[in-house]
């Protein structure tokens, strides 16, 4: 089951307070919904619980007659669709008419007289989410989008998501296939719409993915840098032991001073250890730099015996 599927059904299962919320979910869906005019009223769907809720908020606002199909389709998986109309045209009239829309206007635009206060826009956002919105997997990446054919019903949209003072989100709208996408890109203002709509656990369900995400790339990132140093630690180890293979075989190790000699036959008998580990072995012990320059010191007298 996909993770757009769980947040719809997460979100059909809101309990409403009131007849006007009731409505502006309803409305939400309508509008949004595959057709919504004087002459038509249809929902076609893959979620199972989003055709149900459509009829339910339908059947108990307006008891229109309604029809429910169900279909198989074929695709890379195959997917059921859930259409539902309504059989009467004038039904379909009467409804459209009821939210103050005429078939005289040139283009479906969001009426906002029937959303009266911000439960109601939550309502109603929350319905057109379910009609017409998708959001990605968050394991994969954040994308919240809702899709309408209408640009200025689009556009519409935008400014009703800009308006929610708590979320300040900052959608977005591109042309995509012939329809008008309004999308999020943020986790955090993802996050706050689902949220705000009445999905929390979805939204929660994001912030732990991200969580994870975040420390799974702090981990590598961690891991990446060790194996950088000890890369790093194992070549310069070999440069300063062919120096000193080198000293043995020419000057002899013993004609060095004390001290490089000292450091030459701890790095020949642990070629393995880091600065610091050499440092702490001396007596007394010195320090990482003094060891390293101890060594860069062997190096200088291997290349002046070229």
């Amino acid at each position: 089951m996909s993770f757009a599927h769980e947040v719809k059904k997460e979100l059909s299962k809101a309990v409403h307070t009131n007849q006007s919320t009731e409505l502006s979910e309803c409305y939400g869906m309508l509008l949004f919904s595959r057709h919504f005019s004087a002459s038509e009223t249809a929902l076609k769907t893959e979620s199972i619980h989003v055709a149900e809720k459509y009829t339910d908020l339908l059947t108990k606002l307006f008891s229109p007659v309604i029809e429910k199909q169900s279909t198989l389709r074929a695709s890379k998986k195959f997917i059921n669709l859930h259409a539902v109309n309504l059989v009467i045209p004038e039904e379909s009239a009467n409804i459209f008419s009821y939210f103050g829309h005429s078939d005289k206007s040139p283009s479906l635009r969001l009426n906002r007289a029937n959303i009266d206060d911000d439960m109601c826009r939550a309502a109603f956002l929350r319905g057109a989410f379910m009609s017409c919105g998708s959001v990605n997997d968050p394991e994969k990446n954040y994308h919240l989008e809702f899709c309408s054919q209408y640009k200025n019903l689009s556009n519409d949209l935008c400014t009703l998501l800009e308006e929610i003072e708590e979320c300040r989100l900052t959608p977005k709208v591109v042309l995509r296939s012939g329809a008008y996408v309004v999308y999020l890109k943020d986790s955090e203002q993802i996050t706050d719409l689902l949220t705000y709509i009445g999905a929390p656990n979805s939204a929660m369900d994001i912030m732990n993915a991200k969580a994870y995400k975040e420390m799974r790339n702090i981990a590598n990132r961690r891991t990446n840098s060790e194996l950088a140093n000890i890369a790093k630690t194992a070549s310069a180890s070999a440069r300063q032991l062919a120096a000193i293979e080198k000293l043995d075989n020419t000057i002899g190790l013993s004609s060095l001073p004390a001290q490089l000699y000292e450091i030459a036959l701890l790095r020949q008998q642990n070629p393995e250890l880091s600065l610091r580990d050499l440092g702490e072995m001396l007596s007394p012990p010195i320090s990482r730099s003094g060891v390293n320059h101890r060594l860069m010191k062997l190096v200088e007298l291997a290349e002046e015996e070229l």
